[in-house]
């Protein structure tokens, strides 16, 4: 059963509080999401660009939520593989958009693509494949 994005906001405030510190869910959509992540200094690397690692973070949180819209609440959804292309620099000044659309969702597997994009501009950062390992079901 799919999730709303307040019921997802309140499942994750229950849960993981610290996610929603810096991230926002802009949108669900049918098998997808959109995420704001907010930077600061901690998530700068040298050059002030934002760093890999944050990057990462936000693409993952983003095919977290976009499975849970999708599917409903599968808390111990855990992610199996991700893989990153970095595109361009992006801004240090400007908050992490994330555009993410689930591919293939199986009974134990769910692979999904995110796009970065830093706030102010049209053309992505960063393109990530990721794929999550779903819980076995419960026997009805």
């Amino acid at each position: 059963m799919a999730l709303s994005k307040h019921e997802i906001t309140r499942f994750l405030a229950q849960e993981f509080p610290q996610a929603l510190e810096k991230t926002s869910i802009e949108e669900i959509s049918p098998k997808g999401a959109q995420l704001l992540y907010k930077i600061d200094q901690n998530d700068l690397r040298p050059g002030q660009t934002v760093s890999g690692p944050t990057l990462m973070l936000v693409a993952d949180f983003a095919l977290y939520v976009a499975i849970m819209g999708h599917l409903g609440l599968i808390a111990m959804a855990v992610t199996t593989n991700m893989t990153i292309n970095f595109f361009r620099k992006p801004n240090g000044n400007q908050n992490i958009k994330a555009e993410c659309k689930l591919i293939k969702v199986g009974k134990t597997l769910v692979t999904g693509e995110v796009w970065l994009y830093s706030l102010d501009d049209e053309e992505p950062v960063a393109h990530v494949i990721g794929t999550y390992a779903l819980p076995p079901r419960k026997a009805q």
